[in-house]
């Protein structure tokens, strides 16, 4: 079987993010989307169990994808779900380099890992968290950048907390 990891703080996960997952999907038999904690990020709007949950209604309609949270190294995460490939997407040549040393540092701890490396498809390049969570925040409409399946789950939860 060809397992691949598709990774991702997901605060909220976007429809550029679930484009990557969706293309992964059609080239891997298993997809385990990781959900990972990122202490290096500030402002994150959503708590990591929130993240998970909208990226488990995002991708459920998926068969062969399924999602965690884990918040150890990826590579680790990788071999323990028995994937030899982590996926990511890259916007620009800014995201390449960062993902280019991380499929190095990856490779580093479990050899055997392999990086993929995945364009993001024109209409989603422009696409960031950060320019959605402002949206969020200013009560803008989401259909553009949030897979529509969140969006009652992302309102309820902001709401919540006042956002």
């Amino acid at each position: 079987m060809r397992t691949a990891i598709c990774s991702g703080s997901f605060d909220p996960i976007t429809l550029g993010h679930l484009d990557v997952i969706r293309r992964a999907a059609a080239c891997f038999d298993k997809i385990w989307v990781c959900v990972s904690p990122n202490a290096e990020k500030k402002n994150q709007l959503f708590t990591p169990e929130q993240k998970l949950r909208l990226v488990q209604a995002a991708v459920a309609d998926l068969p062969n994808v399924e999602a965690e949270l884990f918040p150890g190294l990826l590579a680790d995460y990788a071999v323990d779900h028995g994937a030899n490939v982590i996926v990511r997407g890259v916007r620009n040549t800014t995201d390449f380099d960062v993902e280019y040393q991380m499929a190095l540092i990856n490779r580093g701890i479990h050899p055997q890992l392999e990086s993929m490396l995945l364009p993001a498809s024109a209409e989603y390049q422009h696409f960031s968290s950060s320019m959605v969570r402002e949206m969020i925040r200013y009560h803008q409409p989401l259909e553009k950048y949030l897979p529509a399946s969140i969006i009652p789950l992302v309102r309820d939860m902001t709401e919540k907390k006042g956002e």
